[in-house]
């Protein structure tokens, strides 16, 4: 296996007048915290297009659960064969399946019910759009406010969490935690050892490490730090584990008390194939063997524990996706193959990278043709820009500031959605989009497998693909140039030597990570634009992390001193930065600052003008000339300029270095300072899967009704 060609663009030894300046400042809010609320004094003809994603979102998991809870549901059946604490898990299920807790999710989801007539394939006119949702809830009360700051004084917390606390817990906030000081623990970015500290100065004596309402807070604790590495659910060992690290002296005790407080869900397979159980060494119980009588231990049969929100995602998209495959009529469309596909079938995957898209838009204009009401989606409005037709982006249609409207039910008046940059679909967004769509529409789900998964939780489109529960289309329309036959070695594992004539790939060698920001500036404002012709504005630099001697942060603050020098004296910004918004969680979208405002800093992105309320400034901005590859996935640049200092090596993966590089287009400088890490990482660096539950629930649906 031998590394790309090493080749020192031209003048890339000289030295780069305005270095960069240590002190330069930045606000750095992480993306995770840009689930602030959004100011509710915005007039409704007026919401800003994250405030009506939020609205929506609001609305169609609103109604999500209330389908949910008007389906017939039957118990869990299986479990007899368990002991010990999985045993005790599922007897704690049934003990609440009765009473006044969130019983109902401890249920195997019933058939789906019959929704609503499959719409007219027939030639209709343009829907008008529907109003944009109302703006989201006002501020809470003064009072309550006033009332959480003054028990947030008392348990030492700082002030500055006055609002969120009062956000997530409601009116009654500062009763309740007064009462659960843990509770604490909900808002983001608040650590255990927060919580303890909290607890201790309000309750004193009474309050232990053993405390129910400590457990029960940690438990869910840990499923949403899974959530946030894009698990919907874990094992019970994985979470007993966790407890344990954190002085829990019973984790045992605390699942008990975590399930049977509703605070969590249980679910169990209700008997592993004998295939699972002979791969169960790969996923960590490998050390485990049969007993003198040839039977596998108890513990091989999984128990999961999951959190309501995703639980219920999960279930909701696998009723929806059945439901299509269900109620369409297949039908003979004439055609290449992906056009035939879904001519015959209700949901369809295409696989294949950024070329590939030609297809499946192809097949959406071939619809149009037959007279079907079509919409294209994808995951950012950079991916708009590069389809080149009519577009739009996932969330654009969700929040209803485009694309088609809803009738009386919320159903899209849709024949047929195309979702492209479908592995960036998370289970929450994935289960809104599909419960949007009537009976009788066709869905077709396509994307590049080998990219990094979505920001938020769930496998959606991996999971699909290992169920085989639809046709599978794999394009053979390979990217062209020496980057497509790069990152398509990275994608077999392969780091190859390719031929680039044109300068379109580029290593630059450094020693640390202080040459390596140098040698990323200097590419960024110099070389790249003289050499290669792509100007600044169109080169993304792409690192491992925020955080490092070469994270975004590091980067961004050298690249503003050098590219656009400034005071930063509109909430650390000025006029010309270029940033990443994140208006709702897991969604990034780049532009540059016009101007500011006594509304907030007016940005430009793609072509299109937004506001963002100066409220959000701090939480949802950052300085965006580097972004994380995860922030950059679903998106591509005329240029990309990877950074890989050598303390990247331990962040590398094969999905990881396959996205960043197939970030360019025309041409790719990679800053090289991780030596054989790299070409290891490529060929030995598989991701740590996700533990979801979506596919076996589609493969119950479906199978069920096979036979």
């Amino acid at each position: 296996m031998t590394e790309p060609s090493r080749e020192t663009p031209p003048e890339a030894t000289e030295p780069v007048p305005g270095e960069a300046d240590e002190a330069a400042t930045e606000r750095t809010p992480e993306a995770g915290d840009a689930s602030a609320s959004a100011d509710g004094e915005t007039k409704a003809a007026e919401v800003s297009e994250a405030q009506a994603e939020l609205a929506a979102q609001r609305e169609l998991r609103a109604r999500i659960e209330q389908r949910k809870a008007e389906k017939a549901a039957t118990p869990v059946d299986a479990g007899g064969k368990l002991s010990g604490t999985a045993a005790d898990l599922l007897a704690a299920v049934r003990a609440v399946e009765s009473g006044t807790k969130p019983g109902t999710a401890f249920f195997e989801p019933a058939e789906p019910a019959p929704r609503r007539p499959a719409p007219p394939a027939t030639p209709a006119p343009a829907p008008t759009p529907t109003a944009r949702p109302s703006a989201p809830a006002p501020a809470a009360a003064p009072e309550t406010l006033e009332a959480v700051r003054a028990v947030l004084a008392r348990g030492g917390a700082p002030e500055s969490l006055t609002g969120q606390v009062a956000a997530a817990l409601g009116e009654g906030a500062a009763e309740a935690l007064r009462e659960d000081p843990w509770l604490l623990l909900s808002v983001p970015g608040v650590q255990p050892e927060h919580t303890d500290a909290f607890a201790r100065a309000l309750l004193g004596a009474e309050c232990g490490p053993d405390d129910p309402r400590r457990a029960v807070a940690l438990v869910a604790w840990l499923l949403e730090r899974a959530a946030v590495k894009g698990h919907t659910a874990l094992e019970d060992g994985a979470v007993r584990a966790g407890l344990g690290k954190l002085s829990v002296p019973d984790p045992d005790e605390a699942l008990r008390q975590a399930v049977s407080e509703g605070a969590v869900l249980v679910f169990q397979d209700e008997e592993p194939a004998p295939e699972d159980v002979e791969d169960e060494g790969e996923g960590g119980g490998g050390d485990e063997t049969a007993d003198e009588n040839g039977r596998a231990p108890e513990a091989d049969v999984p128990v999961l524990l999951g959190l309501d929100r995703y639980a219920l995602a999960e279930e909701s998209l696998a009723d929806g996706l059945a439901r299509l495959v269900k109620t369409v009529s297949g039908e003979v469309w004439e055609g290449p193959e992906l056009v035939r596909a879904v001519g015959a079938h209700g949901l369809v995957l295409h696989t294949g990278g950024e070329a590939a898209r030609s297809e499946p838009v192809a097949l959406a204009e071939a619809a149009r043709e037959r007279g079907l009401r079509v919409a294209v989606a994808v995951h950012s409005e950079n991916g708009v820009r590069r389809l080149g037709v009519e577009a739009l982006t996932v969330a654009a249609l969700l929040s209803g500031t485009a694309g088609p409207g809803r009738d009386a039910e919320g159903a899209f008046a849709l024949d047929l959605l195309v979702v492209l940059d479908a592995p960036q679909l998370d289970v929450e967004s994935a289960a809104m989009l599909v419960e949007s769509l009537p009976d009788g529409c066709r869905l077709v789900l396509g994307g590049d497998p080998g990219v990094l998964g979505s920001a938020g939780a769930g496998r959606v489109f991996g999971d699909v693909l290992s169920a085989r529960v639809c046709p599978q289309i794999a394009s053979r329309i390979p990217d062209p140039g020496p980057i497509g036959e790069l990152v398509s070695g990275i994608g077999i594992g392969e780091l190859n030597q390719v031929e680039a004539p044109g300068k379109e790939v580029v290593i630059v060698p450094v020693r640390d990570a202080g040459e390596a920001v140098h040698r990323t500036v200097q590419l960024v404002a110099d070389s790249i634009p003289r050499a290669i012709g792509v100007p600044t504005e169109e080169t993304q630099v792409i690192t491992v992390g925020h955080g490092g001697s070469a994270g975004t942060r590091a980067l961004n603050a050298a690249l503003k001193q050098r590219l656009n020098p400034g005071p930063g004296r509109f909430g650390g910004f000025d006029p010309g930065d270029r940033v990443a918004y994140v208006p709702a969680p897991g969604r990034t979208v780049t532009g540059t600052v016009v101007s500011a405002g006594a509304e907030g800093l007016r940005l430009e992105c793609e072509g299109e003008e937004l506001v963002v309320p100066k409220e959000r400034v701090e939480s949802a901005l950052r300085h965006g000339w580097a972004l994380t590859a995860h922030q950059a996935a679903g998106m591509r640049w005329p240029a990309a300029v990877v950074v890989l200092p050598g303390d990247a090596a331990q962040g590398l993966s094969r999905t990881w270095v396959y996205t960043a590089f197939g970030r360019a287009e025309r041409h790719l400088s990679v800053v090289h300072g991780v030596d054989q890490a790299l070409p290891r990482a490529v060929a030995e660096g598989l991701p740590q899967d996700r533990t979801t539950r979506l596919g076996p629930l589609l493969e119950a649906l479906l199978t069920a009704a096979g036979d």
